[in-house]
């Protein structure tokens, strides 16, 4: 009874309450929830990725220490898991799940996420929605959903999220390798690193915005 009191003080949007509490494990299953159930949209998966790789680079002494080969890998295969389960459920279930929930925040992802597809093609939208919370989510289930090829999203879902897990968890780790006591300033860090995460969304609808033209193209990929 003695391991219960710590998981039930956790606090599942503080990533330093999830690590604590379940260490690199736990990074696995919030990866898959909030990649692959529609009811995880709302975990805290980029700050996650960058606070582990961030505690992966800190002092012997510290109260949390994970190891950074095997949180790589548990991360990875639990987004590319994630992924590919929501995009099973979609094709499954439709919209069924999708219109039983009543989070605006929620369908609000999931017209963004059909915008997506519909402005830039299947490839393009897949990746740009790793990088966009609660959009990467959403996505996943609707690409089912709309019957997008299982190839294609599985090939660009892999390679997104390979790049998204791996770059984010090794910014922390690298900049927790480089300044000393960086963890003291973790929340402005975190709110830098999902801004910085949004980048190639920003500069893709800038670029679509330019050139008209682009908008259409993409749908043909």
């Amino acid at each position: 009874m003695a391991a219960v009191g710590p998981a039930l003080a956790v606090n599942v949007l503080d990533s330093r309450s999830l690590l604590a509490a379940f260490g690199v494990l736990g990074v696995g299953v919030v990866m898959f929830a909030e990649t692959g159930l529609l009811v995880g949209f709302f975990l805290p998966g980029d700050s996650l990725l960058f606070t582990a790789g961030l505690l992966c680079a800190g002092a012997p002494g510290a109260a949390v220490r994970l190891s950074l080969g095997p949180l790589l890998a548990t991360a990875v295969v639990g987004v590319l898991a994630g992924s590919q389960c929501g995009y099973l459920i979609g094709r499954k279930a439709g919209g069924t799940l999708l219109a039983r929930s009543r989070s605006p925040r929620l369908h609000e992802g999931a017209e963004r996420a059909e915008a997506l597809l519909a402005r830039y093609g299947h490839a393009k939208a897949i990746t740009l929605a790793r990088f966009v919370p609660v959009v990467r989510t959403v996505l996943n289930p609707l690409a089912g959903t709309l019957r997008v090829p299982v190839g294609t999203f599985t090939l660009w879902q892999a390679v997104s999220g390979v790049v998204w897990t791996v770059g984010l968890t090794l910014a922390g780790y690298g900049l927790g390798s480089s300044v000393p006591d960086v963890d003291r300033c973790l929340l402005p860090l975190v709110a830098l690193i999902v801004a910085v995460s949004l980048l190639p969304l920003a500069l893709e609808l800038y670029r679509s915005r330019r050139n008209p033209a682009t908008r259409t193209k993409g749908a043909q990929q």
